[in-house]
């Protein structure tokens, strides 16, 4: 068969993609940056689709005609620079499913969420419910998943949130401690998919996929310390009130691009823990401890699980860097000015220093977007270079200064390039 997946570049579609070409299928992946897609997965066609952008159904008449099965992944947590929840999750898919009926029906097979309880009414949940109801409605033969927390060999998002509280030194401070968590493979949801495709679950199935085990959100972080060889640590229960500052800034850091874990929405689904509507399992699932013994730690984890929360400080570090470098001058222009008087008039001296105070500052709000945080790192790289080079020629003697002004920009020159090393998100 002919399959779209959409969200195919993400942790749950590029397994689904995987595993479905295995089996046969000529897969056709959908998603916003298709560059690096085609590199690691160039056993699919690729599309450069934003489904916010894709919300009336000629958007997706070519698409549908060209394709026997639908399998949406895609999704987002909360509305952000990068992320717009509504028109993602709800109106492209009432797009999509119009798209279908006009093309004489589609199977669209559905990964959603568990939509129900206390956090109903989250926009993440009800966008998800929204597009789950009008699915069930639209009478095209469809399959909905409701997959509880998904695990893999890779991580992503909340997985890979739990691998970092893992890899922490000796204490591990956790809100939610005694939640109750349940898991599903991310093999096992691809697995799901392909005999849905196949024909094996029937066309109207909703179905919940987790292991019949529940654990607690501790036990799960004390299991992903295990895997990463770890000695046990110390569990340090938070009060939410204590993670709600936290889950502020995750919120503003959403704002900006970046698809922080700690998000609000996050939170408040973990508050109430990740679990399923009770059912007996149509399928082989496997349990947390099962998924982590098949796909053995290496070093490359335990550097994960380490630097995963480093990341954040690391750029916040180098945003006040670069606005302090670029505000301090300003205190005093005249003498800031001096310097260039070896080699300009008083008046163009001043200028290029307001100059290089406003490049400072920009450059440390920038690299605070995610947009433009590559290239923000990469004009603080060529303007370090500039600057030492600059001063090298004006003032040679500032590389002996007993305050080593030279010389302590060098570690920033390290610090940006391990930023711009673990920027991706996936």
């Amino acid at each position: 068969m002919k399959i779209l997946i959409l969200g195919a570049s993400g942790f749950i579609g590029s397994d689904i993609l995987r595993r479905l070409h295995n089996d046969g299928h000529v897969v056709t992946g959908l998603a916003r940056n298709t560059v690096t897609a085609r590199r690691k997965f160039p056993l699919a066609n690729w599309i450069d689709g934003n489904l916010a952008r894709m919300k009336d159904a000629e958007s997706w008449t070519e698409l549908v005609a060209d394709h026997e099965v639908i399998v949406n992944c895609a999704g987002a947590l909360q509305d952000g620079l990068a992320d717009n929840l509504s028109a993602t999750q709800l109106d492209a898919m009432l797009a999509l499913y119009e798209a279908c009926i006009l093309a004489r029906g589609r199977l669209v097979i559905q990964i959603s969420a568990q939509t129900s309880g206390t956090a109903a009414n989250l926009p993440f949940l009800a966008t998800k419910r929204g597009a789950d109801e009008a699915l069930a409605a639209s009478g095209l033969p469809h399959v909905i998943f409701r997959p509880a927390l998904v695990i893999g060999r890779n991580a992503h998002g909340g997985t890979a949130l739990i691998r970092a509280l893992a890899g922490l030194p000796r204490v591990v401070p956790l809100a939610h401690a005694e939640s109750p968590v349940r898991v599903v493979s991310v093999n096992d949801v691809a697995s799901a998919v392909s005999r849905a495709v196949s024909g094996h679950i029937a066309p109207g199935s909703d179905l919940h996929l987790a292991a019949d085990e529940t654990v607690t959100l501790k036990d799960l972080v004390a299991l992903h310390r295990q895997w990463l060889g770890l000695p046990p640590a110390k569990f340090l229960s938070l009060s939410p009130a204590i993670a709600k500052p936290v889950s502020m800034l995750a919120d503003l850091a959403g704002y900006l691009g970046w698809r922080s874990p700690l998000r609000s929405t996050a939170m408040a689904v973990m508050s109430e823990g990740v679990s399923t509507q009770a059912q007996t399992n149509t399928l082989s699932v496997a349990t947390a401890a099962e998924t982590l013994a098949r796909h053995p730690s290496a070093v490359q984890d335990l550097w994960f699980a380490r630097l995963y929360l480093l990341k954040p400080i690391v750029i916040l570090c180098l945003s006040l860097f670069w606005l302090l470098s670029g505000l301090v001058p300003l205190t005093n222009l005249e003498g800031a000015a001096s310097h260039f008087l070896i080699l300009l008039p008083p008046s163009a001296a001043t200028a290029l220093t307001l100059a290089t105070c406003v490049l400072d500052i920009t450059l440390g709000v920038a690299v605070l977007i995610k947009r433009f945080s590559r290239r923000a790192m990469q004009g603080m790289l060529l303007l370090t270079a500039f600057y030492l080079l600059g001063a090298t020629v004006l003032e040679p003697s500032l590389w002996l200064d007993p305050l080593g002004p030279l010389v302590k920009v060098l570690p920033s020159i390290v610090l940006t390039l391990a930023a711009l090393a673990t920027l991706e998100e996936r």
